[in-house]
């Protein structure tokens, strides 16, 4: 596959299996001068798998505004550039918003400088989908502060009237449910995804206390992500464990 010169191409990562690396996000990777991506060695494992030798370096929160610079001069000397994060898709609550920025606003001063988006997968809508929940309008909150703000954002949950969409840690994943359950009330559907597209995903579905039980007698590991029902929404149904 030949890339097109001066592009700067944001590739979406398998954010579990393997297999949902797609065989043009391969060819762009092979293709491009250099590839930036959140953790090396958690990058050169993927490469290794599929056989990418592209050059890696570090782009990530800490450093992104200091990179900017020296990727846009890459591309307005021809080459492409191609940014990967450790899973699912740049810019989503991972590094690529400040580039993609960049490199519209040189284009707009005349400089022939291009985006390009290789889609694969990604937490957000694959959690959505599969919640069962509403998912016609949503809102996504990405991860909600530690501390400042947090119960801000909260209280705007709770009286949302569409579905909203919340990456959380397993380190905090009990204490966002019983957030919830104190904002939103205990009737409220949430449904709670871990490990998504790996062999042991699993759904917790329910009204927030029935939730809440749930995850107390569920092994807390991996990356989680909460699908909040908007304010009013109820089943007949009690939900439950999907494994």
């Amino acid at each position: 596959m030949t890339v097109e010169p001066s592009t700067l191409y944001l590739v979406a990562t398998p954010i579990g299996n393997l297999g949902d690396f797609s065989a043009r996000a391969v060819e762009v990777l092979r293709s491009v001068a250099a590839i930036g991506c959140e953790d090396t060695r958690t990058s050169k494992r993927l490469m290794e798998a599929y056989e990418i030798s592209t050059p890696l370096f570090s782009m990530h929160q800490h450093n992104e505004h200091r990179r900017v610079e020296g990727i846009i001069e890459r591309l307005l000397r021809g080459e492409s550039i191609a940014v990967i994060t450790d899973a699912g898709t740049p810019g989503i609550s991972d590094p690529g918003f400040l580039l993609a920025r960049a490199v519209h606003q040189r284009r707009a001063t005349g400089d022939l400088l291009r985006v390009r988006v290789i889609p694969g997968a990604d937490a957000l809508t694959t959690a959505l989908v599969s919640s069962g929940l509403p998912s016609e309008q949503f809102h996504f909150e990405g991860f909600l502060p530690h501390k400042k703000g947090r119960s801000t954002r909260l209280a705007h949950i709770a009286d949302r009237d569409v579905t909203t969409v919340v990456y959380e840690s397993p380190h905090r994943i009990e204490r966002l449910v019983k957030e919830l359950l104190e904002v939103a009330g205990p009737s409220r559907w949430i449904c709670v995804v871990r490990e998504l597209t790996k062999q042991f995903e699993e759904h917790l579905r329910g009204r927030t206390e029935d939730v809440q039980e749930m995850l107390q007698q569920t092994k807390i590991k991996g990356e989680f992500v909460v699908v909040v029902a908007p304010k009013g929404y109820s089943e007949d149904a009690m939900g439950g464990v999907d494994e």
